[in-house]
């Protein structure tokens, strides 16, 4: 078979399948027609969803800002809403604003020019089932917020008249209530900031920065409170980081009802982990904190109670840590974050005691004229160590080991005041205490009080014991501290066998010390020495009697906490003698 003949072969076969092609689109020319249709319908329904999305979203927007004026009795403003059916009904919003109720605000407040909104959202978003049934509400499992900004006004701003704010309640409702009603799930926010103003002077606003917050369980609440029947009632869990000290805490707990006329005496109760707090951000301090308590009350007002740990507490910079227990009864005004204490009952190591009093913010000058900064915490308390060891709290102030070992209770006014110093400078101390058991940890002071105390005996020999008993002495008297000084006008120390009086002042941060006083020992001059030489010293034993004491003598105490110096002042008995015109013999 030649090329030719294959040739025309192909043509003719291709002719066939041409023309049989062409005959069977002849035949079935409709499947064309109705594929165009069903194309012109898709874009003819596209056009027409494109335009009722169009017109919807002013309708729903309308619906929007309709439902929560008359849930804020306010002013609501919505810059933007747009609406989408990609994976369902989609819809979101930017530039939310709500402002408080004009009736609730006093006539100086209504007529500022450029009030604060309350409440603000950068953005929210939703999604809906597309299917809708008269008088069912819509369901919306999650609402999504970010940069939600609720700025409370102080309560000074509010007229706090329930009435008035009920009648224009009454007079403006929701005109699309009747056509759609919403049920939401959840709400969930990422960040969001609550801002409580007070309208005390010199004090700042308080903020708190949530990462995390999560809305849930929205209900009205009880019949019990007929005054805020209707109102919302939700659940919530959050978690925030605490600026100062640095850490984590999680919260839940039960908000609401809110509170048209006045947002700050909304009701909120809840508890609380706080965990991992860095005390280091506090200059002054280290260690590492844990506290778990419950809140309850108003946003202004709330009363916590709880407990805290940290087992390495420590003051710096002489970083000697010790292990810190609190429970606490607070009352915390939410507008300014002051806290009144009433009380704490506290366990540093081996020692209980209580204190009371309040911790309060103070406001500092703006930068370059700007709004006030904080300049600290003034902290004022009452403090009353009833089971103590002296050690705990000394082992706090200093490098080494404490001076000396022993049980203490005081009583005692604390007051540190804010400002840039090293706590220990602030530090304001008044009260009194009384040291019983005390043994020194130093071997050179411990044996100065135990030939002290043997010779005050008159048992001069027992002083040269190899292997002497512990002699354990008491301490008691009134104390100030200021500057990281502290002064002693009176300071009673007695051992067996003689009584000592003090008056000076030590150090805290060098460990200097400068007392005066005089010792009062039981034994004579003669007695003390003993053998021959204290019988050859009995004519000189008059001239150190004095008030019933077998010797007085002054004394001086200077040099540094690790190494002391103990004087006689001779010349002092000289000036005391019985032969002194105006002296007791």
């Amino acid at each position: 078979m030649g090329a030719g003949t294959v040739s025309e072969i192909g043509s003719e076969w291709g002719g066939v399948l041409t023309e049989q092609k062409a005959t069977f689109w002849r035949r079935n020319r409709w499947i064309l027609w109705v594929a165009g249709l069903f194309a012109v319908v898709v874009a003819t329904l596209c056009v027409v969803v494109a335009v009722a999305l169009h017109h919807a979203e002013p309708f729903v927007r309308a619906q929007i800002v309709s439902a929560l004026q008359e849930r804020f009795h306010a002013r609501v403003e919505l810059d933007s809403f747009h609406v989408s059916l990609v994976h369902g009904l989609r819809a979101q919003g930017e530039g939310l604003r709500i402002w408080p109720p004009q009736s609730a605000l006093t006539n100086d407040a209504s007529a500022e020019a450029n009030p604060e909104p309350l409440i603000r959202v950068a953005e929210f978003r939703f999604r809906a089932p597309l299917h809708y049934k008269r008088g069912v509400p819509i369901r919306i499992s999650v609402v999504q917020l970010e940069g939600l900004d609720i700025r409370v006004p102080p309560r000074s701003r509010f007229a706090h008249d329930k009435a008035k704010d009920t009648e224009v309640a009454k007079a403006n409702p929701n005109p699309g209530s009747d056509l759609v009603s919403v049920r939401v799930d959840s709400v969930e926010c990422l960040g969001t900031r609550l801002t409580l103003e007070t309208d005390k002077p010199g004090k700042l606003p308080i903020e708190i920065a949530v990462a995390r917050l999560k809305l849930t369980g929205f209900r009205t609440a009880g019949a019990e409170d007929p005054a805020d029947k209707g109102e919302p009632v939700l659940d919530y869990e959050a978690e925030l980081t605490n600026p100062k000290p640095v850490g984590r805490v999680n919260t839940s707990g039960t908000f609401g009802p809110w509170h048209v006329d006045d947002p700050g005496e909304s009701s909120v109760n809840g508890d609380y982990v706080f965990s991992h707090a860095d005390l280091g951000s506090f200059k002054e301090l280290g260690g590492t904190l844990s506290s778990t308590g419950h809140y309850e009350g108003t946003l202004r007002d709330l009363t916590v109670d709880g407990e805290t740990d940290t087992p390495d507490f420590q003051l710096r910079p002489f970083n000697n840590p010790q292990p810190l227990h609190t429970k606490f009864h607070a009352k915390v005004d939410g507008t300014n974050g002051d806290t009144w204490l009433q009380p704490v009952e506290a366990t540093l190591g081996h020692s209980h005691f209580t204190a009371q009093g309040k911790i309060v913010r103070v406001a500092g000058p703006g930068v370059d004229g700007g709004p006030p900064t904080s300049k600290g915490h003034d902290i004022q308390l009452v403090v009353n160590v009833d089971r103590g060891r002296i050690e705990d709290f000394l082992r706090l102030a200093n490098h080494s080991n404490p001076v000396v070992n022993g049980t203490v209770t005081t009583k005692a006014t604390l007051h540190i005041p804010p400002g840039p110093e090293h706590v220990v400078k602030r530090l304001q101390l008044k009260g009194s205490f009384n040291l019983d058991d005390a043994v020194f940890t130093s071997a050179k002071i411990q044996d100065r009080v135990r030939d002290l105390s043997m010779h005050g005996l008159g048992r001069p020999k027992d002083a040269k014991e190899t292997d002497p008993q512990t002699v354990d002495s008491t301490m008691s008297g009134d104390f100030q501290m200021a500057g990281g000084v502290i002064t002693l006008p009176v300071l009673k120390y007695s051992v067996p066998g003689a009584d000592i009086q003090l008056k000076g002042t030590y150090s805290v941060e060098g460990g200097v010390i400068d007392f005066a006083g005089s010792a009062a020992l039981r034994a004579t001059v003669s007695q003390m020495v003993g053998g021959w030489k204290g019988f050859l010293l009995k004519p000189a034993d008059r001239f150190f009697k004095k008030d019933g004491a077998g010797t007085e003598v002054p004394i001086h105490i200077s040099g540094t906490r690790e190494d002391p110096k103990f004087a006689v002042n001779l010349g002092m008995i000289k000036k005391t003698s019985p032969e002194t015109p105006g002296q007791k013999p």
